[in-house]
């Protein structure tokens, strides 16, 4: 068999900038690459010098799909550096905040971005025109879940009420009822979206992935938990740099992210629910078994059910936060800056997003590091290319390249948080 090359310049439905380049030769693929040209942004070296407190307004802009996950992650390193714990009522918003982010990021990525590739459609848009109804309920989702980070964050795109110790100010129990009044209608809307895409005609492909995600004694994780594989990995978030690392690769302006010992691993929904089903309230584990979700699953391509399952959880969670909501008498727990370093990791919903910064004795930053779950999730998507590539090379090579699209859809990459880093070495002669 000759050797060929299929190469898609521009990957369509995703967040960010980055391309395809898949190589065969011998009957067999030889290289898939995730190929990330979009510039790096530089977010570490922006944050070094800063004070403690311009932290969250910064990391927010990394995303406008997830800033509540770089926002989080942030505020709980600060308070880790600094000696401080937040608990009660400001946790809970903390979660709040969070399942509006779940929402309105799952249900555009579930109906707009990824569904299209299971029904031959080329974009939302046209989906829309035999499937209107479904179309219109996920955009109620993304407006539910939106409207929830507006109450609590002060708007919907990069909110500005998140601070280290909670918020600038806390809603009102009258400010949080019509929000709920939303979210009841919403949590229909997701259970029928559940149940619509567990119909899809999915292919037969698994992988034995190692799954990552936070763990937590009693919770479907957000904010807090220990770092936990389906393997032999169970770590403080501070220990992190014991187990993973980062490796930069000719072909992507973000680096990948691997285990020391093993390679690649995966985190997101499929990760969350492989090793944190047993935590999720009971209603919602009887819809996973329902649709057709067994305890874990190791098809990628079955992760838009896993998606669309923990958008119900995450409006359950929601409804019940509000209905046991007291304002608190503070909106934020006092501290004071100290030098230190401090780690926070939390679930963003493509996985989890690890944040360390070292701090000078008035609170002001000295060196940062944030890794993305895309960037983590690199190298288990080119290992998905090769395998879904491989399943179909006596296919045309637009059904390869079809395919190959659709395997990268699975992850929801948001490839801009991905392209922030950048090692620049300048040679003079």
């Amino acid at each position: 068999m000759a050797t060929k090359t299929i190469r898609v310049d521009y990957l369509a439905r995703v967040e960010g900038e980055g391309a395809l380049d898949l190589e065969i030769g011998e009957g067999r693929v030889t290289s898939a690459q995730l190929r990330i040209f979009e510039p790096p942004r530089f977010f570490e070296a922006f944050l070094r010098g800063r004070g403690y407190a311009e932290t969250p307004d910064i990391v927010a802009r990394i995303c406008g799909i997830c800033p509540i996950a770089y926002q989080m992650s942030a505020v709980h390193a600060i308070e880790n550096a600094f000696g401080v714990s937040v608990g009660g009522q400001l946790r809970n918003l903390r979660r709040l905040i969070y399942c509006g982010e779940w929402i309105e990021s799952h249900a555009l990525h579930v109906v707009m971005l990824h569904a299209p590739d299971f029904l031959g459609f080329p974009d939302g848009i046209r989906m829309a025109q035999e499937h209107g109804d479904i179309v219109r309920d996920g955009l109620a989702l993304k407006k539910a879940g939106n409207e929830l980070m507006r109450v609590l964050g002060g708007r919907e795109i990069h909110p500005v009420n998140v601070k280290p110790g909670g918020f600038h100010r806390v809603p009102s129990r009258a400010e949080l009822e019509p929000v709920s009044e939303s979210l009841k209608r919403a949590r229909d809307l997701a259970e029928r979206l559940l149940r619509w895409v567990a119909t899809f005609p999915f292919p037969e492909f698994e992988r034995d992935y190692e799954f990552v995600a936070l763990r937590h004694p009693d919770e479907y994780p957000f904010n807090v938990g220990r770092l936990v594989s389906n393997r032999d990995i169970d770590i403080d978030i501070a220990d992190y740099e014991t187990e993973f690392e980062e490796r930069h690769v000719a072909h992507s302006t973000a680096l990948h992210s691997l285990l020391k010992r093993r390679g690649a691993y995966l985190v997101g929904p499929l990760a969350r629910y492989a090793l944190n089903a047993d935590r999720l309230p009971d209603a919602v584990r009887q819809l996973a078994g329902e649709v057709g979700l067994g305890p874990v699953c190791r098809n990628p391509f079955r992760s838009i059910v896993v998606r669309a399952l923990e958008i119900v959880y995450a409006c359950e969670e929601a409804l019940r936060l509000i209905a046991a909501y007291e304002p608190p008498e503070l909106a934020a727990v006092p501290l004071e800056p100290r030098a230190g370093t401090g780690f926070g990791c939390t679930e963003a919903p493509r996985g989890i997003c690890w944040h360390r910064y070292d701090f000078e004795a008035d609170g002001s930053i000295r060196a940062a590091r944030i890794v993305p779950p895309t960037s983590q999730n690199q190298p288990s998507i080119e290992a998905d290319l090769v395998a879904v590539a491989s399943s179909v090379l006596d296919q045309p090579d637009e059904v390869i390249r079809d395919r190959c699209e659709q395997s990268i859809r699975n992850y929801d990459p948001c490839i801009s948080c991905s392209a922030h880093f950048l090692k620049l070495a300048v040679h003079r002669r």
